[in-house]
């Protein structure tokens, strides 16, 4: 594609959306959500969603001022408050096992950078984010999260609103633009697949991050396994839930996270309408108990305080320089673009679904096994060339995974 043809490119996502992010099946219902400036994108994955035999297709539109208005005005309890309705949307998809695609590409990225940074970062349905994490966790749905480029989103990422740029840079980044889009895919995905096998055989007791500013051992949780694109539900349907996605990925025993990591690109958080800065966080005895930042620490220091859980960690992910997201040299300021650009962590949940018998664990069960429960996942980038990566053995011997942003151990999973 020699010129930008955005219907074009929307029509080919939808398309990987559909047939390799939720993997729709015949009969299956589909809820989508995204913002009204989503609407191109989510008329054309509803198009495509009931030709490829969906039985229903829900969609929610949100308002991002409507937001910034609750945030304002609203009392206190409201701003963590799920409404009753939106629960039952929820608890109805993992009943029928529905799927859902959520897009993202922030309209305006900077919307709430003026409010209280406390009641942003406090600012989420709690009882909803608790049911859609176990819905994840126990693989009861299968999900998928994308994005549409939007004037405001490629005002923050290249200074003027050049849609047609970003919207190249999204296709490199998501492989729209090879001959066929759906296969590329699920190649890419059985390549990931041999890379999250390679860290399963080497049984690594815990994983190092060293570079400029960082310091930090990440001790991984007994039993847990490495993952990668390839999902599978409750039922046996395979789906990929991130478009992009270049990481393999576990849940590290929470407990056992120590030392100090500075973040080697900015963090986007949607929901709260803000970007962080130059992050920094300390941790000890698996806690984050110091944050620092030139932006946005009181936002971070808000959703880490949502509940007993959130400043702890729930995922670790490596990528490196392969991954096509990266190769754009574009920070995105969108985490579903950056975390698949280079390796990172997150506070908050962790993954049930890494550990053999969490599926059927309650929520303080997995939290007394040490696979993090809590209503916030928040993921940070902290790779790039300048950090390694090392695996560390049960005696301490450290062995190297990433090195000058080159992946080395032998997996077959070339670019």
């Amino acid at each position: 594609m020699a010129a930008v043809d955005r219907d074009e490119l929307l029509r080919r996502y939808a398309g990987v959306a559909v047939r390799v992010g939720v993997n729709l099946e015949p009969g299956q219902e589909l809820h989508i959500a995204g913002a009204l400036e989503h609407a191109p994108l989510i008329r054309e994955i509803a198009r495509q969603a009931y030709e490829a035999g969906a039985r229903y297709v829900d969609v929610d539109y949100s308002d991002a001022h409507v937001r910034r208005a609750m945030i304002e005005h609203a009392p206190d309890d409201v701003l963590t408050w799920t409404a009753p309705y939106d629960l039952r949307k929820l608890e109805h998809l993992r009943e029928v096992k529905g799927a859902t695609i959520r897009i993202t590409g922030d309209p305006e990225p900077e919307l709430f950078a003026d409010l209280d940074p406390a009641r942003v970062g406090r600012a989420r349905p709690l009882e909803a984010a608790e049911l859609r994490r176990d819905a994840v966790g126990e693989r009861a749905i299968s999900w998928c999260i994308i994005a549409q480029p939007t004037g405001g989103w490629a005002e923050a990422v290249f200074g003027e609103p050049d849609v047609d740029r970003l919207w190249t840079e999204v296709a490199r980044a998501t492989r729209l633009l090879e001959d066929d889009p759906v296969g590329t895919w699920w190649s890419h995905v059985a390549r990931l697949g041999s890379r999250a096998q390679a860290l399963n055989q080497h049984r690594f007791d815990a994983i190092r991050f060293r570079g400029p500013g960082t310091d930090l051992l990440v001790g991984l949780l007994e039993g847990a396994t490495w993952m990668s694109a390839d999902f599978t539900t409750a039922w046996g349907r395979p789906h990929v839930p991130n478009l992009p996605t270049e990481e393999v990925f576990t849940s590290p025993d929470y407990r056992r996270t120590e030392g100090v990591v500075t973040t080697t690109r900015p963090l986007h958080l949607p929901n709260e309408a803000v970007t962080v800065h130059d992050l920094r966080v300390r941790f000890s005895d698996g806690k984050a108990v110091e944050v620092e930042a030139s932006s946005g620490a009181d936002v971070i220091r808000a959703q880490m305080s949502l509940d007993d859980q959130a400043a702890f960690l729930g995922e670790v992910a490596l990528v490196d320089q392969a991954s096509a997201v990266g190769k754009t040299k574009t920070t995105f300021l969108d985490t579903l673009f950056d975390e698949n650009a280079t390796s990172h962590i997150a506070y908050g949940a962790g993954f049930a679904f890494t550990v053999p018998g969490a599926e059927q664990m309650s929520a303080d069960e997995r939290t007394a096994a040490g696979l993090n429960s809590s209503r916030v996942h928040t993921d940070i980038m902290i790779g790039g060339p300048e950090v390694d990566v090392l695996g560390v053995g049960t005696a301490g011997e450290e062995v190297p995974i990433i090195i000058g942003d080159v992946w080395q151990l032998d997996d077959g999973a070339a670019g």
